[in-house]
């Protein structure tokens, strides 16, 4: 081979070099942009699914669906009323804990709704929160399991406790969203987080 076929190869060999390197170090932001975004519940998908790739494919069509959902902060006046309703939910819970249980379930729906979220089927919930309240989602799996054995008087009264701070977690986390203006656009913020602060 001449000099200026192995320059051809050698460059040809760092142009490869360098296309894997480009894509691998995408895959990786990628993947780290969704380990961040998702918590635990990234973890959770790659253990459902059978492979990673197939994993992450289905949390960026959560993020796609959930992009064009018309989601909106409830006003204080609904954010006031929902936190009353919670109170008493709280309080019935002494003497029913079930019914109390059942009820918190139908709050957390009702607040979900009210915010945009649909709500039909428990499954697309599930996924439909993911994308922005991860990190309360395993509590909602766990309060839904628990209230279900409770409708089938299934539940102790402790898990039926668990149950209720479970819903609390995630019902708190909807209800702290109020709207805030960044840069002309309508964002949401957490008002309990800006507290903190």
């Amino acid at each position: 081979m001449t000099p200026v076929a192995w320059l051809v190869v050698a460059i040809a060999i760092v142009v490869v070099i360098l296309a894997v390197g480009y894509v691998m170090m995408t895959n990786l932001n990628r993947r780290r942009r969704l380990q961040d975004r998702f918590g635990p519940e990234y973890e959770r998908t790659v253990r459902e699914r059978d492979s990673r790739r197939e994993a992450e494919e289905e949390l960026r069509a959560r993020e796609q669906r959930h992009s064009r959902l018309d989601l909106r902060p409830l006003t204080q006046e609904a954010r006031n009323s929902y936190a009353r309703k919670w109170s008493e939910v709280q309080e019935r819970f002494v003497d029913a804990p079930g019914f109390a249980v059942t009820e918190a379930d139908t709050l957390v729906t009702s607040v979900m709704g009210d915010r945009g979220y649909p709500t039909e089927n428990f499954e697309q919930r599930l996924s439909d929160l993911s994308v922005e309240h991860a990190s309360t989602l395993d509590h909602y799996r766990k309060a839904h399991d628990i209230s279900r054995r409770a409708a089938r008087r299934d539940a102790t009264t402790e898990e039926l406790r668990q149950a209720m701070v479970h819903y609390r977690a995630l019902f708190q986390e909807l209800l702290d969203e109020v709207p805030a203006e960044s840069d002309g656009h309508r964002a949401v913020r957490s008002s309990a987080r800006e507290a903190d602060h």
